[in-house]
């Protein structure tokens, strides 16, 4: 559609002179563009947030752990605590085939706080041990040096990889800490990592507060024999984990004389359910999202039809004239289109703009070290789809006064005159 200076003249001077109706209608489309954008980057800012509360999981893992019996089982009355030890790994592996990896781990005991020291500066972590495997299934976020390894299991090593906040609060004037030796009660460890995974999902606490130990050294200073506390297990690529929980506590409990059946007693947890949660509940946020969104823009583009619609009917003379020295429909067309556009494009790349600016502030105090946590701005494509939009609303908006400009006939003007 070609647009010449004339005529481009005549679009501003016409948006001019309704400046205040102009303003008005351009505000609803400035509105709907706004709410459009500022809903999309805050809906990606939110499912990044709660996204990370579960950084560094797999989304097929599931959490075995023992608990109080509820089910009297082969002579054994209800109410027995009971704990698994590490042949279970190899039990899981030979009765449910369709799991990758099992990894061990063991808590310090709940009673009996423990206190880290390095020089004057001290601090509480959550001590665990566990193998190199787990590694593969909560995955670390190593700042500084390695994780656990094999040797360190088969050779007893007193090591550790720290937390964030531990790290923080014992090596106060920061660096590298690894090879650097921290005390634990009467014990000392090398560090040989700095794990800076920040997930709030609370296994025994948060993952910045732990001091995590090779298991077999852990079991040998606590005394726990081949206990453990909890299996962490992962399945193979296109296993439904749901499909085979029972399956996966019936090979635990069948060794410790637990009911196969009992739930509560063998608490099978499985994360593959809370991520589809998660991608349910956005989902639906997105949907909401579009709704609000597109149904604010309508509107402001209702709005916009309304107001070229009085606007032809004010200069119903002027257009008549014109038709009665020779101006074509199209040539009509292409005014009332044009000027549709100019109002809404102009409201909407606003409304973009103001969009863009409020979502970079969010992302700039959403920041932790200077990283930012959560990313609320929405990409270029889709604010180009936006300025689409805008664009075929304008489009749409026009058709109607358009059409109604395309009716007049000259006499009909020279007798409203």
């Amino acid at each position: 559609m070609r647009i010449d200076i004339d005529s481009y003249r005549e679009i501003i001077d016409t948006l001019t002179r309704n400046k205040s109706r102009s303003f008005l209608t351009g505000f609803g489309v400035f509105w709907g563009v706004f709410m459009l954008v500022a809903l999309m980057g805050g809906g990606k800012g939110l499912k990044e947030m709660l996204e990370k509360n579960f950084e560094g999981f797999a989304q097929n893992t599931v959490f075995i752990w023992g608990q109080q019996t509820s089910k009297a089982y082969k002579g054994f009355r209800k109410g027995r605590w009971w704990s698994m030890d590490y042949n279970d790994i190899h039990r899981l592996h030979q009765r449910v085939p369709e799991l990758d990896v099992v990894a061990p781990v063991l808590f310090s005991p709940w009673n009996t706080g423990s206190t880290a020291y390095y020089g004057e500066q001290k601090t509480t972590p959550r001590v665990q041990g566990t193998s190199p495997e787990y590694a593969k299934v909560v995955a670390p976020k190593l700042y500084y040096g390695r994780y656990i390894n094999e040797v360190d299991m088969q050779e007893h090593r007193k090591v550790c990889v720290i937390g964030k906040k531990i790290y923080k609060e014992l090596f106060k004037e920061g660096g590298d800490p690894c090879g650097k030796s921290i005390r634990i009660d009467s014990t000392y460890y090398e560090v040989i990592g700095v794990d800076y995974a920040s997930t709030n999902m609370n296994i025994n606490g948060r993952a910045e507060e732990k001091v995590t130990l090779p298991l077999t050294l852990m079991q040998q200073l606590y005394n726990r024999g081949n206990q453990v506390d909890m299996l962490v297990a992962t399945g193979r690529k296109g296993v439904v984990m749901s499909s085979i929980a029972d399956r996966i506590r019936e090979a635990v409990t069948m060794a410790h004389f637990v009911d196969p059946t009992d739930e509560q007693g063998a608490m099978v947890f499985n994360t593959e359910v809370l991520f589809q949660m998660l991608d349910n509940l956005f989902r639906g946020v997105n949907f909401l999202i579009w709704l609000v969104g597109l149904g604010t823009l309508l509107a402001g583009a209702i709005g916009v039809s309304n107001i070229m619609m009085v606007t032809v009917r004010e200069r119903t003379t002027e257009i008549g004239i014109r038709r009665a020295i020779g101006a074509t429909p199209k040539m009509i067309l292409s005014q009332i289109i044009s000027e549709s556009i100019v109002l809404t494009l102009v409201a909407g790349m606003s409304g973009i703009l103001f969009g863009v600016m409020i979502l970079q502030m969010l992302e700039m105090g959403n920041t932790e070290d200077g990283i930012v946590t959560a990313h609320f701005q929405v990409g270029f494509w889709t604010a180009l789809a936006a300025a689409l939009m805008v664009s075929l609303m304008g489009v749409l908006a026009g058709l109607a006064p358009a059409a109604r400009a395309m009716s007049i006939k000259p006499v009909d003007a020279m007798r409203d005159e």
